[in-house]
């Protein structure tokens, strides 16, 4: 079982051109997507998050439940949910607006204990910046490592959510003792600083870098390179593909029962190959339709 940790949100994607676009509701947050990504691919999950009692919240849980994802560690509130308000440019990519003061995600407080049958647990995105939610999920993380369960991070940046800078990055810097996969896009990278053998220096057992139409790469501890093109495809928007990135990662690997730090580098040049390429043919799916709609297993066939 996979237990991915973090915010639930409602995406308001722009319907045309100019300011005033018509804004169509759609359900995200990039853990809440890749929790359905996951369920669509068939992996057992669990979503741990806190959402509101709205109309909003009561669909987003929906969703997950239609994904197959189990809801049994989500706390409710009756604060409103969190909106994005998305802008898309020429080229598809999505850029992000929030109003988050006062919404029900921010509230979550870390459970006592794991699922009984987590293997893994994935964190990031704005539940890492938001407090006080942020500490919660932070001391969830460093709890999961200490029990010796698979975390995977994804940072996901929303610069705009962020008043410290110089201060995020240093936490982001602290959490990685506690990480076994870290995932971020080339523009993350660049605003965080640092390199992936820096990182790999700090925890992490593996780095996977995307590179949205140009692939992507992986660096692992023993200081193997593995990389793959991007899929051809006509881009709608990027909503989501990220988080489907995470999701087929998570998903390929619990198929290989490889959800540990010995078999990240274990996997050698034909698995990380393999499971990359999944990862690439996953998100040109999701990139292929509007907002984040990740694929079902049966669109992309056995791992």
């Amino acid at each position: 079982m996979i237990v991915v940790a973090g915010e639930a949100l409602i995406d308001l994607v722009p319907q045309g051109t100019g300011a005033l676009a018509s804004l169509q509701p759609a359900l995200g947050g990039g853990p809440y997507n890749t929790a359905v990504a996951l369920g669509r691919l068939g992996s057992p999950t669990v979503f741990c998050s806190r959402t509101s009692y709205d109309a909003f919240g009561e669909a987003l849980l929906d969703g997950l439940r239609e994904a197959g994802v189990d809801v049994s560690a989500v706390q409710r509130g009756m604060e409103p949910t969190t909106l994005a308000v998305a802008t898309i440019d020429e080229k598809g990519s999505a850029a992000y607006s929030f109003y988050v003061e006062g919404t029900a995600d921010r509230l979550f407080t870390a459970p006592p204990e794991l699922p009984a049958r987590a293997r893994a647990v994935s964190f990031g995105t704005c539940s890492l910046v938001l407090e006080p939610g942020a500490s919660a999920y932070e001391e969830l993380m460093r709890s999961a490592a200490a029990q010796g369960v698979f975390t995977a991070l994804d940072p996901n940046i929303r610069a705009g959510l962020i008043p410290d800078p110089d201060g995020y990055r240093a936490r982001f810097k602290s959490w990685l003792p506690s990480v076994s996969l870290l995932k971020l896009s080339e523009e993350d990278a660049l605003w965080l600083g640092g390199t992936p053998r820096e990182w790999l220096a700090a925890g992490p057992a593996a780095v996977v870098i995307t590179q949205g139409g140009d692939g992507l790469t992986a660096f692992t501890r023993d200081g193997a390179v593995h990389s793959v093109p991007g899929e051809d495809v006509d881009v709608v928007d990027t909503i989501g593909a990220g988080d489907t990135v995470n999701a087929a990662l998570l998903h390929g690997l619990a198929t290989q029962d490889a959800l540990s730090a010995e078999a990240l580098v274990g996997l050698g040049a034909d698995g990380w190959t393999r499971l990359l390429r999944f990862a690439a043919r996953a998100a040109a799916i999701t990139c292929s339709r509007s907002g984040a709609e990740p694929p079902y297993a049966s669109e992309l066939g056995d791992f």
